[in-house]
């Protein structure tokens, strides 16, 4: 559900919450909590979802990220619902940052700070996931080994490729050195293979990125019509969870996928996000 100003509103889990929420759907399967602090995000991502479901302009959504009016305060006064109904914050429930935009997008990123500060200060756990790549090495100190993560979508290894389709997000290998140096300082780190663009560059992902990347999320693509119909789901499938086995990389095949599994395959939707102090 969106609201009149735009919010995601899926689904509160106590009363009176007004910016964190339960979200449903293709979303449930990234986080058990969220919230968004900011309307549109200037990435320019082709087959970015968001301008549809908030039925915001593709141009004016791609202008830049905007601070949601009042967001601070309403996010202040939600962390206090949360605490009261005894929802403590712990990493089974990290709030998500962000279904709506980037955290790190290309503008000021004072109200990133100040939305993890917020959470941080209420007792909350966290979990950022962004194409910006280096931006957010400036935080990095802000998050907790035992409670928090740092996430990154990846669609290709190729940069002409991300320009093509994510137009102004961090070039891929970025991104990875961010994973990277997020993992190295004791970060639990998740890689959003979704949208899938292509099944080998997917692949690909995985086996370059497996040493430092805690967990996959696979997924499809749902709003490129031409680029669903051109992949082999059934093959696809198949084949990536044969790599992430060889490998012996944690992964979750999201539900779009998962009429493709081997019957009983094991494939939690939510693990330990831990993995210790580094080496």
């Amino acid at each position: 559900m969106i609201t009149a100003d735009g919010y995601f509103a899926d689904q509160p889990v106590v009363p009176g919450a007004d910016v964190i929420y339960r979200p449903k759907g293709n979303a449930g399967e990234y986080a058990p909590l969220a919230t968004n602090p900011y309307r549109g995000c200037g990435h320019e991502c082709l087959y970015c979802y968001v301008p549809l479901a908030t039925h915001i302009p593709r141009d004016t959504f791609n202008e830049k990220a905007e601070p949601r009016p009042g967001y601070l305060e309403r996010l202040r006064r939600d962390i206090v619902r949360y605490r009261t109904a005894g929802v403590a914050g712990g990493p089974n429930e990290q709030i998500f940052i962000t279904f709506s935009s980037d955290p790190f997008h290309l503008g000021d990123l004072a109200h990133t700070e100040l939305t993890i500060r917020a959470l941080i200060d209420g007792g909350m756990a966290f979990c950022t996931l962004s194409k910006g790549g280096g931006r957010a090495l400036p935080f990095i100190d802000l998050y907790r080994r035992d409670r928090d993560a740092y996430a990154c979508t990846l669609t290709t290894l190729d940069g002409a490729i991300s320009k093509e389709w994510e137009r102004k997000a961090a070039l891929p290998w970025d991104r990875i050195e961010t994973l990277r140096r997020f993992y190295e300082a004791g970060i639990f780190t998740w890689v959003s293979l979704e949208p899938t663009l292509s099944a080998e560059s997917s692949i690909a992902i995985i086996k370059e990125t497996h040493e430092f990347v805690d967990l996959y999320k696979i997924g499809k693509v749902n709003y490129v019509p031409k680029v669903a119909r051109s992949i082999d789901w059934h093959d696809y499938t198949l084949r990536i969870i044969e790599v992430c086995q060889a490998l012996g990389v944690k992964h979750y095949v999201k539900r779009d996928l998962q009429e493709h599994l081997p019957t009983g395959y094991h494939n939690p939707l939510r693990v330990q996000q831990h993995h210790g102090a580094p080496a």
